[in-house]
């Protein structure tokens, strides 16, 4: 059985462990190196036993465009690509500003150039670009009303880089999220999978959510997932287009402006670490 070879230098692999709410990952800076990310050193990493845990693990690459500060990508615990992650975005921006003394810049995901800044109290905030609200672009498997879905209490679908899935129900707590979270997350009606997203009204302008991520699980806030679910609400006429969500790992604030959906939170950079050149070696090449 090959090992991963390629990854098991001398020095083995830095890395950042980070969080938002809760939400938590590992961060690799490659802007001054490369490495194979393959989906089964992701899923070793991802091991809270074996490994070191995260949601996502988000990789930052150098970037071609000189506006942009880096290019990143993101994967889920269980190996597979996230198109989208709000948070660990915020993380890495929060990092970056830091580290250049910076008041705000840019980041490129697969959503495109992403405006990050500084906000009040320590927290930092992004916009996560336009909702898609057309079928084909979330995307569903047909044409259909995005706004009241063909299934059991009319979830909204919203595109943020990621397909998600939002139910408004009376009590979020009543629901069995683990699962309700995965019979949803591979509905056929998703061909790519969704985030999963139970929302209750609290307060014209405060919405609670609970959350279950595709390729992760249920976590304790998702950025993406607030951001669809506020797009969700004002589009209902639940709320305004200026919404505080409450997720189990804190709250963040939401706001679907004309020039996209921002979202402000707090973040936190945990420790800095290296996976051993054994861990590294010890993954197989195979899923």
């Amino acid at each position: 059985m090959q090992k991963m070879r390629d990854m098991a230098s001398s020095s083995g692999l830095p890395f950042l462990k980070m969080h938002g709410l809760g939400n938590d990952f590992v961060v690799i800076d490659l802007r001054s190196g490369d490495a194979a990310l393959r989906p089964s050193l992701v899923a070793a990493i991802a091991d809270r036993h074996r490994g070191v845990g995260f949601d996502q693990l988000a990789v930052i690459q150098p970037s071609d465009d000189q506006i942009v500060a880096a290019d990143l990508t993101f994967y889920n615990a269980d190996g597979s690509r996230s198109g989208a992650c709000g948070n660990a975005t915020r993380c890495i921006a929060d990092h970056l500003m830091r580290d250049r003394n910076l008041a705000e810049l840019t980041l490129r995901t697969e959503r495109g150039a992403l405006a990050c800044e500084r906000a009040e109290n320590g927290q930092t905030r992004v916009n996560m670009g336009h909702p898609l609200t057309d079928w084909q672009d979330i995307p569903l498997a047909q044409a259909m009303d995005t706004l009241a879905l063909p299934l059991e209490g009319a979830p909204v679908a919203t595109g943020m880089g990621n397909p998600h899935c939002t139910f408004f129900v009376d009590d979020v707590d009543a629901v069995d999220l683990a699962v309700f979270g995965p019979e949803l997350e591979h509905n056929p009606l998703f061909p790519e999978r969704a985030n999963v997203q139970i929302a209750q009204l609290v307060a014209p302008d405060q919405l609670r959510m609970r959350v279950w991520e595709r390729g992760a699980g249920i976590t304790l806030a998702s950025g993406s997932s607030s951001c669809a679910t506020a797009v969700a609400a004002a589009r209902r006429g639940l709320t305004g287009r200026k919404v505080r969500v409450h997720l189990d790992g804190g709250q963040l604030d939401v706001h679907w402006g004309d020039d996209g959906v921002w979202m402000t939170g707090p973040t936190s950079h945990v420790y800095t670490g290296v996976l051993t050149p054994n861990f590294l070696a010890s993954v197989s090449d195979e899923p």
